[in-house]
């Protein structure tokens, strides 16, 4: 892993996947700005010298991709000082409905899984795309559980938008792999026991590609898709012009 990759996260505690979004090359040559948009995993866990380093980032606007029920269960973000909370839930299936099985060919199974919640969650993803292109909610964070499914959709559909190349999209998603490990161990430490039909946590870089050009095929282009589920032209150039150096 090169300097860049080191630098891009935040090392918190009680939160694994933690990072900025920050460095790609997009259109034109230039590079999606650091400290704008950050992801992770739920920051609801953040307490003691964890909460002042997440003060510190002055994240602006917080939002939670799980659903209302995970809310509920795990509790949210803590309160700060001008911090704003969203929470958009991206209409999908449970997991345990449509279960992994072992030896599936998990990239493929990830990138069918991510196309469902591309269809039947379009609003909420395209909402999610739409608060981070307005300016005035940066810094933004988005989150969902693990922050490397709904996560990565909502992030993968931003870098596209603002022409980073597949190849680097797929490369930050697969990220989340190494940040899984460190959560499913202080998962299991906790004794709680992993949903049965989850696929394993590890993020393989050819899903993301699979879901990027399949995408491509069904609408014509990532800004044809978040169009079709309500984004504005306005929108997509608000989030190109705050979002590129």
């Amino acid at each position: 892993m090169d300097a860049i990759e080191v630098n891009r996260r935040t090392p918190f505690s009680v939160m694994f996947n933690f990072r900025d979004v920050g460095g790609y090359r997009g259109h034109d040559g230039r590079t999606v700005r650091w400290g704008r948009l950050y992801r992770s995993d739920s920051p609801h866990r953040i307490d003691g010298t964890d909460r002042e380093a997440f003060a510190a980032l002055d994240v602006r606007t917080v939002v939670d991709l799980r659903r209302p029920s995970e809310v509920e269960r795990d509790g949210r973000v803590p309160e700060l000082d001008g911090l704003a909370y969203r929470n958009i839930h991206p209409e999908h299936v449970d997991w345990g409905e449509n279960p992994y099985r072992p030896a599936t060919d998990l990239a493929r199974y990830l990138a069918d899984r991510y196309a469902d919640l591309a269809e039947t969650g379009a609003a909420g993803l395209a909402e999610a795309v739409g608060l981070i292109a307005d300016e005035a909610n940066a810094p933004v964070l988005v989150h969902c559980v693990a922050g490397k499914d709904r996560t990565g959709l909502v992030c993968g559909l931003t870098l596209a938008v603002l022409g980073v190349s597949d190849a680097e999209i797929a490369a930050d998603y697969a990220l989340s792999t190494e940040a899984a490990e460190r959560f499913q161990a202080w998962f299991e430490s906790t004794g709680k026991q992993i949903q049965p039909g989850l696929p394993p946590l590890t993020t393989p870089a050819e899903a993301m590609t699979l879901f990027l050009a399949e995408l491509r095929q069904r609408h014509g282009s990532v800004e044809a898709y978040l169009r079709h589920a309500g984004l504005t032209d306005a929108q997509l150039a608000a989030l190109r012009t705050h979002l590129l150096e």
